[in-house]
């Protein structure tokens, strides 16, 4: 089905794990997108991947690090260059640091909170102009089930996804009469990336039963950290409904995707 077909879209966080899946399914159907990431390296694998799959004529990737604002206002005005204009945005880029909330310094806090909420704030600050030429447009933002459910030693990243759900709320009705949408997806269990390093990144005196609540109840067939997880091609489904006619009534919300884990 090429309910895309036509749709222009950048999707950041395209060099990995959800961000690549997503990009790939949103080519897949036949959208033109630009896949942004800060990783080099992920982004030519993302490439690679749409060439096998027959649809890299229609994806351009640049190097583009969210944390940075002259890197976005960049970034975002050569994507619209290419794309000749704006449909949609996904803002999948992310980081996740783990460490006791007492011993976190400010730097790191401050990193966190730089990358995932003022980072998807700038995209979507330069991406406006663009997506209000449109009578119809959508920004789909990354929070996690981290923003509503308890995830230990992550407090810094769960304030930046709960941020991030507060700010789309917000877009929502700021700019929904223009024709503006501006969804959540909040993944949880999922195996990206972020789920991979995650072991690493803890505490080594973490307390594993406080994990005990975090393990989805569907079938899963992937791992990451010893835990069952969810292929990130269930993220990216839903968010190419959401960049779709399919999406039109859906503004204002979260949807979350963890296999029920919090059910």
């Amino acid at each position: 089905m090429k309910r895309l077909e036509g749709r222009r879209i950048l999707v950041t966080g395209a060099a990995s794990g959800i961000g690549q899946a997503t990009a790939l399914r949103l080519l897949d159907e036949g959208a033109a997108v630009v896949g942004a990431d800060i990783s080099a390296d992920g982004l030519e694998a993302t490439r690679q991947s749409a060439q096998q799959a027959g649809t890299a004529g229609k994806l351009t990737v640049r190097t583009t690090d969210v944390g940075d604002e002259t890197s976005v206002v960049d970034g975002v005005r050569t994507a619209v260059e290419a794309l000749g204009g704006l449909d949609s945005v996904v803002n999948a880029a992310g980081i996740l640091r783990a460490v006791h909330t007492h011993e976190m310094s400010l730097a790191a806090w401050n990193q966190i909170i730089g990358v995932n909420l003022t980072g998807t704030f700038l995209v979507i600050r330069e991406a406006l102009p663009a997506l209000l030429e449109n009578p119809q447009s959508a920004i789909v933002n990354f929070s996690s089930t981290s923003a509503a459910f308890a995830h230990p030693y992550m407090a810094a990243y769960a304030a930046s996804k709960g941020g991030i759900q507060a700010m789309t709320h917000a877009l929502a009705l700021e700019y929904g009469k223009q024709g503006l949408r501006a969804v959540c997806v909040a993944p949880g269990s999922i195996k990206s990336g972020i789920t991979d390093a995650t072991p690493g990144l803890l505490p080594a005196d973490s307390d594993w039963s406080l994990f005990a609540k975090l393990s989805p109840i569907m079938p899963t067939d992937l791992a990451s950290g010893g835990a069952g997880m969810g292929d990130p091609s269930a993220v990216a489904g839903v968010i190419a409904m959401l960049v779709s006619d399919d999406g039109a009534f859906i503004s204002g919300t979260e949807i979350r995707i963890d296999g029920g884990t919090h059910a």
